[in-house]
């Protein structure tokens, strides 16, 4: 059997996200959340900033960025992410955020251009982490940081097992979400030094979160089954009800912010 290339992951991805581009232009935990007001937080940025928000999705964080700069380039390799980007774009007659078709991991920048460099949500996406850091890595302005923001795998293997598995059976084209632990590492690796902002959990409605993603019938069937059977330990770190017995209720999954410089 031939073994999955990150050009096969890059064009799963792109197939899932045709269908369901526009419900993360109206998904609420797209569009705000402590991580995002953090992330606001996070650096005093020149007048004349010029922000690049990574892997973009359907562009909330880049409006949101857009008053504390000059121009914020909004990028991602969703054709159809854009495509919600733009229109959240002229909805909100915003002037000074450009949407640009382009890939994490192979940015078409000059060196040392960008006051800041954002990604939120995306990078449990990603096939090659790594190059995407050393992109950012080579595209920040000397004194320039990197705010990540994103779901956060937790270091007990067995919730870690667990939330990697709810995430496939929802979605596919999840590549992984990271441990804390593993970012520091590939954020040394790439030359940032790195501070954890926030760690949050982030409330999650079963039938929004599993209708946002078009998840077929079938999985979503197996997702209650395994939220069922969880032991009793992994029930608490998620925060599952006693009983789950229709689609009307709720979980959390652990994030966090980091801030990396070089």
């Amino acid at each position: 059997m031939r073994e999955a290339t990150p050009r096969d992951v890059k064009d799963h991805v792109q197939r899932r996200f045709a269908d369901v581009a526009a419900n993360y232009r109206s998904s609420r935990v797209h569009a705000a959340g402590p991580d995002l007001e953090r992330m606001l937080e996070a650096d005093a940025l020149p007048a004349d900033a010029l922000v690049l928000d990574a892997g973009c999705g359907a562009g909330h964080a880049a409006l949101a960025f857009a008053p504390q700069a000059r121009l914020v380039i909004a990028c991602d390799f969703s054709t159809a992410m854009l495509d919600q980007t733009t229109v959240l774009v002229r909805e909100r007659g915003v002037a000074n955020v450009a949407p640009q078709l382009a890939d994490v991991e192979r940015l078409p920048f000059a060196p040392a251009r960008f006051d800041l460099v954002t990604t939120r949500y995306s990078a449990h996406h990603w096939s090659q982490p790594e190059r995407a850091l050393a992109e950012f890595a080579r595209l920040l302005k000397p004194g320039g940081s990197l705010l990540l923001s994103d779901i956060m795998a937790s270091e007990n293997y067995a919730q870690d097992t667990f939330l990697q598995t709810l995430e496939l059976l929802r979605d596919p084209s999840h590549v992984r979400d990271f441990r804390m632990s593993e970012w520091r590492r590939m954020l040394a690796a790439a030359g940032f030094n790195c501070e954890v902002l926030l760690r949050f959990k982030l409330r999650l409605h079963f039938a929004a979160w599993t209708r946002r993603m078009a998840t077929p019938q079938r999985n979503q069937g197996m997702l209650k089954d395994l939220f069922r059977g969880a032991p009793a330990d992994l029930k608490r770190a998620f925060q599952l009800p006693e009983a789950i017995l229709d689609d009307d209720f709720s979980f959390v999954i652990p994030g966090g912010v980091i801030r990396a410089s070089r």
